[in-house]
């Protein structure tokens, strides 16, 4: 329990560091990809999306833990929803649009 505690403490004191412009290095695929490939993401938007998955995945790794028979099963599902909505955000929302 004291674990789970502690990753949801780490979950959104990440969150806050991107939300502050700090830790692009730190979503996934964004530290690998080339300057081209980086210029067609609109980084704020971005961060503030990988922000809000950090804050949510953490608030229901609480819940998880006060509420572990009833909400298990549930946010298995509520974490792959997020994942897939995630992904779709950030091909589509986080994108830059040609002007």
């Amino acid at each position: 329990m004291i674990l789970t505690y502690i990753l949801a403490a780490i979950f959104v004191f990440l969150a806050v560091l991107l939300l502050l412009g700090k830790g692009d290095m730190l979503i996934a695929g964004y530290n690998t990809a080339s300057p081209e490939e980086r210029e067609q993401y609109d980084i704020r938007r971005l961060r503030l999306l990988v922000a809000l998955v950090l804050i949510i995945v953490s608030v229901g790794m609480v819940l998880m833990v006060l509420w572990p028979e009833e909400f298990a099963i549930a946010f298995g599902f509520i974490v792959i929803f997020i994942c897939l909505l995630t992904v779709i955000l950030a091909n589509t929302w986080a994108k830059k649009k040609d002007r």
